[in-house]
């Protein structure tokens, strides 16, 4: 009696396709764990009744890369009670026009609007001035959040409560301790709808390195801020109890985390003395298997998939991008460690640094296969992404940048290279693909996992999701999903809704051309899965040996470098 209802409505937002439409699928892969953050930090502020005691929360949460965002709903509940706020989170540069696009159908309807996440975040901590998108967004009456919610959060529902949101909210430079901070969660019903029902939390935030295409170290820091281990227990254990087993722990250098040994000793014990049941995937450098345990420890924690930043094989390119702890010369032992510890290794590959040509860039494939014992590549076009020195100085320098946000996606070219054209380098984007997933690696992916003791039925779906995903679908793997969604409304604002007569038969033979594509190519990586395992033969490969420091230093893998000696 005499509450005050206020609704919060948090939405992680996708982006478009080529062709204007969202991407969006029945379940996605990656989960958000800016939206986790978000929804648990609301939750506390409604429980804590931090706004006042007659202050009742109604919060819900969408993440748009596998759920249809219910606009009329969310408007009619908003008008329905006393205040209400929509809280666009996580938005990246590539998702920031499907964001604006979403914000204006609730300005249009009278509805508060913010919008966080690291495009915002990203140009306010380095450009002298918003940029066109961003002041536009603004105009629109769209407030703007940089920064990190915790602590912060509650002025914003505040303001939103009392109907006066501020233009702009620059936590910027003020960043948070994430000791016995709120820690992310969603509920059950949400993470249902990733695959392999996978959560996601941060352990930590910042990176050390300086890395120039890299927006982390400009939007989260430097300096390494870490969960206490009590408070990652707490939160495996309360997904734990929802189902939740499966994590993906989005620090971006896990390896860098201070905190790494007490959270994978916590882990370790849930896991060897309690019996529970647990595996997660996460991100480190290429230096990490030098530090002292981490690699057996992570194993031992339950580390399923880790994913390291390779970025590329040769030195100048390395050294050009401020890359320097990229040691070439180490990579294979590298991969053989986390290899022994039967763990499946992901590696990122950035196409277009100043030295590359498609000669180059075919031949360092070639010898990432023949050397590197690496199971996944994963391709990136170099992208001067906003909140990257590389952006920040192409501004700088007044050079042409692609003005279409939803183009930064790493996907497509966004600048001029010194040595190709535009068309050359997307379509030596594509091919790279086709090069290290030939026929003829992918039997020696799984003759590789044989021979290490893993069983090469762990990688057939994800060489089935890395590769399909890019040569069907036309997205990146990173955001794939189960059958894509594609529904005539969801268009982006500029482009003419299409006849039903032409788009729903189209799309018709879309679902079924993929899905016979689909099972045609499972079937050939079922077949090459089970020769290799009916083999009887002990399989023997370089890339498996690990070579005297000597041969390290002056192996295959480096000799094939330029300036491999200066390096």
């Amino acid at each position: 009696m005499g509450e005050r209802r206020f609704v919060v409505e948090l939405i992680k937002p996708s982006h478009y396709d080529d062709d204007g439409y969202v991407i969006q699928w029945l379940r996605s892969w990656i989960p958000s764990n800016s939206l986790a953050c978000l929804y648990a930090i609301t939750q506390d502020v409604a429980a804590r009744r931090a706004l006042g005691p007659d202050v009742a929360f109604e919060v819900h949460a969408y993440d748009e890369c596998h759920t249809v965002i219910p606009v009329k709903r969310i408007i009619r509940r908003i008008r329905g009670a006393d205040a209400g706020l929509v809280c666009l989170v996580g938005v990246q540069s590539n998702q920031f026009p499907r964001a604006v696009d979403i914000a204006r159908q609730f300005r249009a309807a009278g509805i508060q609007v913010a919008i966080g996440g690291f495009h915002v975040s990203g140009c306010l901590a380095m450009l002298p001035e918003l940029p066109p998108d961003i002041a536009a967004a603004r105009d629109l009456g769209i407030a703007l959040f940089a920064g990190e919610a915790e602590g912060r959060l509650e002025e914003v529902l505040d303001d939103a409560l009392a109907g006066r949101l501020k233009p702009i909210y620059n936590y910027m430079n003020d960043l948070p301790g994430l000791q016995r901070q709120v820690t992310p969660f969603l509920p059950i019903e949400i993470i249902r709808r990733y695959s392999e029902t996978l959560g996601a939390f941060d352990a930590g935030r910042g990176c050390p390195f300086q890395c120039s295409f890299c927006t982390i170290i400009n939007v989260q820091g430097r300096k390494s801020r870490w969960r206490d281990a009590d408070d990652v227990e707490a939160l495996v254990r309360a997904n734990l109890a929802q189902g939740v087993y499966r994590f993906f722990i989005t620090d971006d250098n896990f390896a860098r985390n201070r905190n790494w040994e007490a959270i994978f000793d916590r882990l370790i014990r849930m896991r060897e003395e309690e019996g529970r049941t647990l595996n997660f995937i996460i991100q480190v450098d290429t230096l990490c298997h030098r530090i002292p345990n981490f690699v057996e420890k992570a194993a031992r924690a339950g580390c399923a998939r880790v994913f390291i930043g390779l970025e590329n094989i040769n030195p100048d390119n390395l050294l050009a991008a401020k890359k320097k702890q990229n040691r070439v010369h180490e990579y294979r032992q590298l991969f053989l460690e986390w290899r022994r510890h039967k763990v499946i290794t992901y590696a990122g590959y950035i196409i277009g640094f100043a030295n590359d040509t498609p000669d180059r860039v075919a031949r360092d494939i070639a010898t990432v296969q023949r050397e590197l014992p690496v199971d996944l590549l994963e391709f990136f076009i170099l992208t001067p992404l906003p909140g990257s020195a590389d952006h920040k100085q192409l501004y700088t320098d007044r050079a042409w940048m692609d003005p279409d946000m939803n183009k930064y996606d790493l996907e497509h070219v966004t600048a001029h290279h010194p040595a190709m054209s535009d068309p050359e380098w997307q379509s030596l984007y594509a091919r790279a693909f086709d090069l290290y997933y030939s026929p003829e690696h992918i039997e020696r992916i799984f003759r590789r996992a044989k021979a290490s003791g893993i069983k090469p039925v762990r990688l057939v779906n994800h060489v089935l999701q890395f590769y399909f995903t890019f040569r069907q679908e036309k997205v990146h793997p990173l955001q794939g999903g189960f059958f894509r969604r594609k529904l005539r409304s969801q268009r982006r604002a500029g482009l003419p809704r299409e006849n039903p007569l032409v788009f729903y038969p189209r799309r018709v033979w879309e679902v079924a051309d993929t899905h016979i594509r689909l099972a045609a190519f499972y079937w050939f990586l079922h077949r090459i899965r089970k020769q290799v395992e009916r083999d009887p033969l002990p399989y023997h490969d370089p890339a498996l040996l690990l070579p005297v420091e000597t041969e390290l230093r002056r192996g295959a893998v480096v000799d094939k470098q330029e300036a491999a000696a200066a390096a």
